[in-house]
């Protein structure tokens, strides 16, 4: 009886082809392992993306939120418009009526009126209105002559910005005629005579102003007692 011969070239060939496919699974398996951590990468990184977008749009929104929040929300110190906020008390000389005084440019003159040689009180209340909804940033608060200038910004208003403000605000409040024209008046600026229209001088910080109507031989104011203003 004869013995059958196993080829070993072909049980190789065998053993061959088992290595080669075990290696392709290999391949396969960690191309498939590649593929799903590139994909998890991919899918981290459009979330961080997605995360810092949504965060700096976020920060944007509060910022923006914040510097363009209502101005009802903030006193009304400092605005410098020309629009009062009283429709009753519009504008003058482009002085406006607002809610609150303002603080910015803060002074006070006096002005000590005479008419026919006896003293005249200057009204109370001049450039503030009747229910106290808004104030002039030039007005009086009593009768004792002093003139506060309280508005937005620096600026040199007039003695006639004041009897402007006066006589088409407050006609009301016994606003002398003979203020419309400066003849028969004497006047004086810090106790010094003054020539010229009386309406051009300037509102400055603690100015003295004496106003007499055919009033000879007043005496004009050189101090006065401002206390803490």
């Amino acid at each position: 009886m004869s013995k059958q011969v196993t080829n070993p070239s072909a049980k190789q060939t065998k053993q061959e082809r088992r290595r080669e496919r075990r290696e392709e699974q290999r391949r396969l398996e960690e191309g498939r392992l590649r593929t799903t951590r590139n994909w998890r990468l991919a899918l981290a990184t459009v979330i961080a993306v997605v995360i810092i977008a949504g965060s700096s749009f976020a920060l944007y929104a509060l910022a923006n939120s914040r510097t363009t929040a209502s101005p009802s929300a903030t006193p009304t110190t400092s605005t410098g418009s020309n629009t009062s906020s009283n429709a009753a008390y519009p504008p003058i000389d482009s002085i406006a009526c607002e809610q609150d005084e303002q603080l910015a440019y803060h002074i006070h003159a006096h002005l000590s009126l005479y008419m026919n040689g006896a003293p005249v009180q200057v009204p109370k209340n001049i450039g503030i209105a009747s229910d106290n909804s808004c104030f002039y940033w030039l007005h009086v608060h009593d009768t004792s002559g002093i003139l506060h200038v309280e508005a937005p910004t620096q600026k040199i208003y007039t003695l006639g910005n004041f009897f402007r403000l006066w006589s088409q605000g407050f006609p009301q409040l016994q606003y002398p005629v003979e203020l419309e024209n400066t003849s028969d008046w004497q006047v004086f600026v810090d106790g010094k005579p003054y020539t010229g229209d009386f309406r051009a001088i300037p509102l400055t910080a603690h100015t003295l102003i004496t106003m007499g109507y055919k009033s000879p031989g007043i005496t004009p104011d050189t101090t006065y007692n401002w206390g803490t203003l």
